[in-house]
């Protein structure tokens, strides 16, 4: 039987952070959990760090998975849904800026019957600590503008801290073609679908080492895509 939990782990040369990240996986969450850790290439430093890892603590639930779409955390991401064979999957950024405390409350909901269940730093116990400016305006902005005006059923929409049953997954045509987008896009898809969503409070910290991989500008308007999408759609079914 496959694990219940899969965690998908993107890195771009992430040594100085994925031990900690590790570690963090380790210590906070309880549900039974296969890592799989996709990478682009050989070299990415990363791996030596992983590797030096399973050799002196010795845990068997970590997967080493290369990219199969090429290169980026689009692709990678897409690498990690095809590749989990479990009924549940999550997300988790290689510097763990998320805090997976969450975790164990967010596999409750699925088990609870939700097929997504969203990390929010903008409810009540969620907190946005540290970042650029412009990106955690926006980033709020969208997520609770489209929760008051237009009902959508989370108040952070752009986080990439999700849970996701995979079948849900699989049976959605991924369109993203820019970035870490392809969770915004999955969550409104599945919501005008008819599945049930729903969202537990979150902590995210702006990461503590190396140099954050989220393009900003480059992405925005991938972004800006599905939140016209909600606001047609919602529009629409009026």
């Amino acid at each position: 039987m496959a694990t219940k939990l899969q965690i998908i782990v993107p890195v771009y040369n992430e040594g100085e952070n994925i031990i900690h990240t590790l570690e963090e996986i380790h210590a906070k969450i309880n549900v039974p959990n296969e890592i799989l850790i996709i990478y682009d290439y050989e070299q990415d430093n990363t791996l030596p760090a992983i590797k030096s890892y399973i050799q002196t603590n010795g845990p068997d639930n970590i997967k080493l998975v290369k990219n199969k779409f090429g290169r980026g955390i689009l692709n990678a991401l897409k690498t990690g849904f095809s590749s989990a064979d479990s009924e549940t999957v999550l997300v988790v950024m290689a510097d763990c800026s998320d805090d997976l405390a969450a975790v164990d409350e967010m596999f409750a909901k699925i088990e609870e019957g939700y097929d997504i269940v969203c990390g929010s730093r903008y409810i009540k116990g969620g907190e946005q600590v540290g970042g650029p400016i412009i990106k955690k305006t926006l980033s709020r902005l969208a997520g609770l503008s489209l929760h008051y005006l237009f009902r959508f059923p989370v108040h952070d929409i752009s986080n990439s801290f999700k849970m996701y049953r995979k079948k849900i997954i699989d049976s959605i045509k991924i369109e993203s073609q820019g970035g870490f987008e392809i969770g915004m896009e999955i969550v409104v898809k599945a919501y005008f679908a008819g599945y049930r969503i729903t969202e537990v409070p979150s902590v995210w910290r702006e990461r503590a080492q190396g140099e954050s991989k989220f393009k900003i500008w480059k992405w925005l308007p991938s972004y800006l895509r599905w939140y016209l999408y909600v606001i047609k759609n919602t529009i629409f079914k009026r």
